[in-house]
């Protein structure tokens, strides 16, 4: 793939052959976030787990204390009292039939559907366009439940969900590049801790084999993952 001048310039600053402290890899990826919007800082952990096995699937979700930077809208599939519950408790968009109706019509403006369970008879039609993007509700990912409030909640302050993927590798965003760096560090180890007390009993050798660290658009920059967590602010 060719590279933009940019780019290219931005990679001088990242030395590929290196594994960095956590610490280093925080201050050099705020330092090549330098696109004229506030780019994601992304996290990428290849796992020692075959994905293939379903005793080594590693899911789940953590509450980043700083959240992700993001403003996360939440739809909720809810009716009667606890359509009020998720209302009161900040969802964007709360409804039952009238709101599947819309899904499959097309309407996707939200991030995250949380669904009471008594709904999932409605929201289960809804599979075939909600699973591809990944917004298909799941209890393992907390969102469906009866207590909708605490879920919007927890949405709302930072609650992200992990998943390993067929490649073995995990993706998640831990904040914005205006983050200062201890925000960042303490999202960043918030997640590698959920991550290393996710790991499958069926895993063998060495867990985190890899670790790396990018803005949207600048390089990647590897961290060592014998030493993956950063010093506390």
């Amino acid at each position: 793939m060719k590279r933009g001048k940019r780019y290219r310039k931005l990679c001088e600053k990242v030395d590929r052959t290196k594994l960095y402290e956590a610490d280093l890899a925080l201050g050099l990826v705020k330092e090549t976030a330098q696109a004229g919007f506030d780019e994601t800082i992304d996290v990428a952990v290849r796992l020692g787990v075959e994905p293939r096995h379903a005793d080594q699937q590693v899911r789940g979700t953590v509450i980043l204390p700083h959240g992700t930077g993001k403003t996360v809208r939440v739809a909720v599939f809810a009716q009667g009292e606890k359509a009020k519950e998720a209302e009161e408790a900040g969802a964007d968009v709360v409804g039952a039939e009238e709101l599947a109706e819309k899904v499959q019509g097309g309407w996707l403006d939200f991030d995250v559907a949380v669904a009471a369970p008594d709904m999932m008879s409605v929201v289960g039609r809804l599979g075939r366009i909600l699973g591809p993007k990944g917004l298909m509700p799941n209890p393992k990912a907390g969102t469906v439940t009866f207590d909708l409030a605490r879920a919007v909640r927890e949405i709302k302050a930072g609650k992200v969900e992990y998943r390993v993927d067929k490649t073995a590798i995990v993706h998640v965003p831990i904040g914005k590049a205006s983050f200062d760096q201890a925000k960042l560090a303490e999202n960043y180890n918030t997640l590698l801790d959920a991550l290393i007390k996710a790991r499958p009993a069926a895993a063998k050798g060495q867990y985190l084999r890899s670790i790396s660290i990018s803005s949207s658009m600048g390089p990647g920059i590897k961290i060592n993952p014998l030493k993956p967590l950063a010093e506390e602010a």
